[in-house]
């Protein structure tokens, strides 16, 4: 009975050694450049790879296709990111807690007159921007304050957003 005993605990013990600590990996500080259309240069066409590599600490991914969820994405739960790459946009939300090369999140509806003039198009909780790499729509709540942004590569004509959002 002792040597069975004696016998399962050097078995668990052995298991309990050859465990590999992993660590997550880490995208240091997440910047969005908003004339740019890129979060840490990863555009919204980017495919999911080039994704991955410029943000690899992502929560989950989709394959790109119509079997995925709204075409596929990289998700970053964590971080407020989400980007839907068959669709070509990326989605931040109030939860990101990065950092904006110009303050969009959380900004007030009227302090974006200043920096990208008229939007294209509005409606009462949201509003699109021509920019040189697609355009830029915001959301606002009910204080009409920013807490959404989406980026995207295609025009307004073009954009085909997901339900999910």
């Amino acid at each position: 009975m002792k040597y069975a005993f004696l016998l399962c605990a050097v078995l668990l013990t052995g298991s309990a050694a050859t465990a590999q600590l992993k660590t997550k990996p880490d995208c240091g500080v997440i910047t969005v450049d908003v004339y740019k259309g890129w979060i840490n240069e990863a555009k919204p066409n980017a495919d999911p790879e080039q994704i991955k590599a410029k943000l690899p600490c992502f929560t989950s991914a989709d394959k790109e296709g119509n079997e995925s969820g709204c075409g596929g994405g990289v998700y970053y739960d964590d971080k407020g990111i989400c980007f839907y790459v068959q669709r070509d946009y990326v989605v931040i939300t109030d939860a990101f807690k990065g950092k904006f090369s110009v303050p969009v999140l959380g900004a007030k509806r009227d302090d974006l007159f200043v920096r990208f003039g008229n939007p294209k198009m509005k409606d009462a909780n949201w509003e699109a921007y021509q920019m040189a790499f697609g355009i830029m729509i915001v959301y606002y709540n009910m204080k009409e304050v920013i807490n959404k942004v989406i980026l995207s590569t295609k025009s307004m004509d073009e954009i085909d957003l997901c339900n999910i959002n």
